[in-house]
């Protein structure tokens, strides 16, 4: 077995790392205290082909696979978290494109996906509805030619500075709980339809979450992704690649603690030597750099098996899993081993400690991947 990544994907690799290394490092202390989008950032992955990495050729993408999807959302999340964000559910929005979409839509819509001329947003979460997503509320019914949308939606990304976005909305309240769902593609513009408020967040700052309002908003008929009250099916389909994004966000974040953990504890000196010579650091720094290897093997498996279009909620349900709570464990060690310079904001180990919590709580809570985990278990292995 293979643990190495092949030419293209060593090449993506270098090319993203190069990227921020030279761009957004030395900028996301500034923007990430200031709560500022990085419109500058943004504009130079567009040109590079970012927003269009996983969308085939075909349609003027980059036509790689999810290893390579997970080594972008990797690398970003080593220089800063938010960035990845901002391309994590325009990817999954493309991807239900190109899987459930009519040959009308893929051609209407990737080419312009892929230049990031049309930035996508995900509308799935709701006020009463977060990890328990076959709960949602928001109502789609047709009127003539139109869909009539009313309901809102909460902790949308990229609210602010996308376009469109995938809703999920029930359009046939008939059906038991997981039925009757369907994905509707609405623009901003249309009629019924606005970005509310912004949320302040603890974290994950320069990156808008919203809240979404639609109030009789209207979209034609054609808009409709996949089949109509089908769309649950296919959003868990998406969530799998969503739950290997926060999986390899996680990696970054871990890495981004341990890599400043272990560079400062060879610097910082205490008793006459530095704090890497004594056994407890050396502990703190083994643990963190196991859990990561750990980690990003089973991120990677995931992300392997998603490529070859095979069943992988398990596996990426796993993935989160560990890598969140690795990353939640990664950013805590790295302040103790900061000390009070952890504690700052002359330092980014304090951003890694707020943004690292988001990562347990989205694309469903790590308590609702361990229910996703054991169903599967169980369906493995049945007596």
């Amino acid at each position: 077995m293979d643990f190495e990544f092949n030419e293209l994907q060593t090449s993506v690799q270098k090319m993203i790392k190069d990227f921020v290394d030279r761009e957004i490092k030395p900028v996301a202390m500034e923007y990430e205290l200031e709560d500022r989008y990085p419109s500058g950032i943004v504009e130079k992955m567009q040109e590079l082909g970012f927003f269009g990495l996983t969308i085939p050729e075909e349609f003027g993408g980059g036509g790689m696979d999810e290893v390579c999807y997970a080594i972008a959302m990797e690398e970003l999340s080593v220089g800063w978290m938010s960035v990845a964000g901002i391309l994590g559910t325009h990817m999954m929005t493309s991807w239900m494109i190109l899987h459930y979409g009519s040959d009308e839509q893929k051609k209407n819509y990737l080419p312009k996906m892929a230049t990031g001329e049309w930035h996508s947003g995900m509308a799935l979460s709701e006020p009463g509805s977060g990890s328990d997503s076959a709960a949602l509320r928001t109502q789609g019914k047709k009127e003539e030619d139109q869909w009539v949308i009313n309901g809102t939606k909460m902790w949308t990304s990229n609210a602010e500075h996308a376009n469109m976005f995938c809703v999920l909305v029930r359009t046939d309240p008939e059906l038991p709980k997981a039925k009757g769902i369907s994905g509707i593609l609405v623009h901003k513009g249309s009629p019924g339809f606005k970005v509310s408020r912004h949320l302040k967040k603890m974290g994950y700052r320069g990156l808008r979450t919203s809240e979404l309002i639609f109030e009789d908003a209207r979209v034609p008929l054609e808009n409709l992704l996949g089949q109509e009250n089908e769309g649950f099916p296919m959003i868990m389909s998406a969530l799998e690649g969503g739950r290997i994004n926060v999986a390899a966000r996680s990696v970054g974040l871990a890495r981004a603690a341990f890599e400043d953990s272990v560079k400062y504890a060879q610097q910082r000196e205490t008793f006459g030597k530095p704090i890497a010579h004594h056994q407890l650091i050396q502990s703190k720094l083994s643990e963190m750099a196991t859990r990561i290897h750990a980690s990003k093997l089973m991120t990677y498996q995931a992300a392997n098996l998603k490529s070859d279009n095979k069943r992988c909620d398990l596996e990426a349900g796993m993935a989160k899993l560990f890598a969140s709570e690795t990353a939640e464990f990664c950013a805590s060690e790295a302040i103790q081993i900061h000390g009070g310079m952890g504690f700052i904001q002359e330092l980014p180990v304090e951003r890694y400690f707020r943004d690292c919590k988001l990562l347990t709580v989205g694309e469903g809570s790590n308590e609702i991947q361990r229910i996703i985990i054991a169903r599967r278990l169980l369906e493995r292995y049945p007596v």
